[in-house]
């Protein structure tokens, strides 16, 4: 194949998938696709009822409605195409189609982690200054807030995806993953690609340290404020209304830090096995997550409950 650049948008790519473990393909796409349509309906459901129910016109369900609409489109940006990529022999995608995938998986990634830290920034104003909360977190401060976490992610992701499409790749275009991911796609560049090793550094200090380190220090001060409310009763519904946000936190940061941080192996007989590991880790991450975060907001939640409720009650009452 011809040298592979950005002035040639007819190159493309080859994806390997999981070519080498072809009795798990059939298997993995059942799951998967299983997986993603639960993702749309609960997480559908969620926006659905944070828009429909007056009740839930608030800060919190705002950011939540945000985090169901960004994973819904997190997911789609590659899961159709994996799920594709399991019943095609010759997995192929073309550059701007890669490049745009980069561009939409990593936008949503680093949106997410703003996010999650402004959700924090909610939980502390409601919980450690409650008086101030209306003052604090109105509504154009609240809508500021989402804005700007989907600004940042975008711009973030603009400057990597750029980075990433001008290098030459010298004809090697077989990436060996389940879809574009910038890491994958850098393993192919034939030149020295140090800045791009430290803008995605920065970058992580960036998306991962300071959110994680910000929200770390909130539920410090909020554990210490609930910590002193005198009643059981108190301190219970106090923790209720945080705990589905800081679950889906552990679970989100948690994978994260796995995937990245994850050693590598020396044994050349558990190669194929950390290989497979490689690509199914980050398929955790963008598939388990999503479809997780409508039920845990959803069973800890009684007013998301209600609301559901009243959804359904009314579709069946209108038929």
């Amino acid at each position: 194949m011809e040298k592979a650049n950005w002035s040639s948008p007819v190159v493309g790519f080859i994806l390997l998938g999981l070519s080498a473990h072809p009795r798990l393909e059939k298997t993995f796409f059942v799951l998967i696709l299983s997986m993603y349509l639960v993702i749309l309906l609960g997480n559908g459901v969620l926006i659905l009822v944070t828009i429909l129910d007056s009740r839930l016109h608030t800060p919190m369900y705002f950011f939540l409605g945000n985090l169901s609409f960004l994973d819904i489109c997190y997911t789609t940006s590659s899961i159709p195409l994996v799920l594709d990529g399991f019943l095609t022999p010759r997995k192929t995608i073309s550059f701007s189609g890669c490049a745009m995938q980069m561009f939409l998986s990593f936008a949503m990634g680093a949106t997410e982690c703003v996010l999650l830290g402004m959700m924090a920034f909610d939980r502390y104003v409601a919980i450690c200054n409650p008086l101030r909360y209306p003052v604090v977190m109105s509504r154009s401060v609240y809508v500021s807030m989402a804005v700007s976490s989907w600004t940042i992610g975008g711009a973030a992701s603009v400057v990597h995806t750029s980075l990433t499409i001008q290098l030459p790749f010298c004809g090697n275009n077989v990436i060996n993953h389940l879809a574009c991911e910038i890491l994958a796609v850098l393993k192919l560049a034939c030149v020295d690609i140090s800045i791009n090793v430290i803008s995605m550094g920065v970058t992580n200090v960036i998306f991962l340290g300071v959110p994680v380190l910000f929200i770390s220090v909130s539920y410090v001060f909020i554990i210490a404020t609930i910590l002193r409310i005198p009643s059981a009763e108190g301190r219970k519904k106090a923790f209720s209304t945080c705990s589905a946000h800081l679950t889906v936190v552990v679970i989100f940061y948690g994978t994260l830090f796995f995937m990245y941080r994850k050693p590598k192996s020396k044994d050349p007989l558990g190669a194929d096995k950390e290989d497979l590991s490689d690509k199914l880790i980050p398929l955790f991450y963008g598939v388990v997550t999503p479809m997780l975060n409508p039920v845990i907001y959803s069973l800890r939640n009684k007013d998301v409950k209600a609301a559901v409720r009243n959804l359904v009650a009314q579709k069946y009452f209108t038929q």
